[in-house]
């Protein structure tokens, strides 16, 4: 299983039309010189009809959106673990706001990623819920609140509580998992009250894939760790 360098980026890519097709390319491009000019770990999320082919052209980790807690064989329309690691992935998001699972379904696919030789980044929504994903052994924990997600006003300013309740709630669990923040993440600033507050990077979308200008979004997100 692949390390995992701290403080990490995460861009989730959505499915935004912005990444259809060679959008994915240009975007992971753009993560990928950042990542090697700064030295900051920078991973990249593409949808999962472009994964194969960002994770070969690209010198920066890549992982998934999401797997299915399937075995290879007969799983028409399921994505197993071991395809995605095949596809060059180092791991999977798992359990986003937009995509929620069982909490049994989570522990099943944590299981199977590991199983697999995946990284796991299990998120969730409250502090309570942080602790209760990180019972399941994922190798990161990424607390969102989804009313702030997509918006323009990071969780780091409007509600830096759920972050440090959230690092404290997964330490109390076990102090080798990192939590990583998102909702509303977007600047520099918000990189650096995130990692003042505990965490050990973040988890954005929006703010890069949707920029005007998606480098210089990214210099900005790594210009103060």
């Amino acid at each position: 299983m692949s390390e995992l360098r701290l403080p990490a980026i995460v861009v989730n890519f959505k499915a935004y039309r912005e990444v259809e097709g060679a959008g994915s390319v240009v975007i992971a491009q753009a993560c990928q010189e950042v990542s090697e000019s700064s030295g900051i770990n920078i991973i990249a999320c593409p949808p999962m009809v472009e994964l194969g082919r960002v994770a070969v052209g690209s010198r920066i980790p890549v992982m998934a959106q999401h797997v299915d807690p399937k075995l290879p064989g007969s799983q028409t329309g399921w994505v197993t673990p071991q395809m995605v690691r095949a596809a060059g992935a180092i791991g999977t998001l798992l359990n986003h706001s937009e995509h929620r699972l069982p909490h049994q379904e989570v522990a099943r696919t944590v299981t199977a990623c590991r199983t697999a030789g995946l990284l796991t980044c299990v998120c969730a929504d409250t502090p309570a819920n942080s602790g209760m994903m990180a019972t399941f052994g994922p190798d990161m924990v990424a607390v969102e609140p989804p009313e702030l997600i997509g918006g323009d006003i990071s969780v780091t300013e409007a509600r830096p509580e759920v972050v440090s309740e959230a690092v404290s709630a997964v330490r109390s669990v076990d102090a080798g998992i990192p939590v990583l923040c998102g909702a509303g993440v977007k600047t520099g600033k918000d990189v650096k009250k995130a990692i003042d507050l505990g965490a050990k990077g973040v988890l954005l979308a929006s703010g890069v894939v949707k920029a005007k200008d998606p480098r210089a979004a990214i210099e900005d997100l790594v210009r103060l760790i």
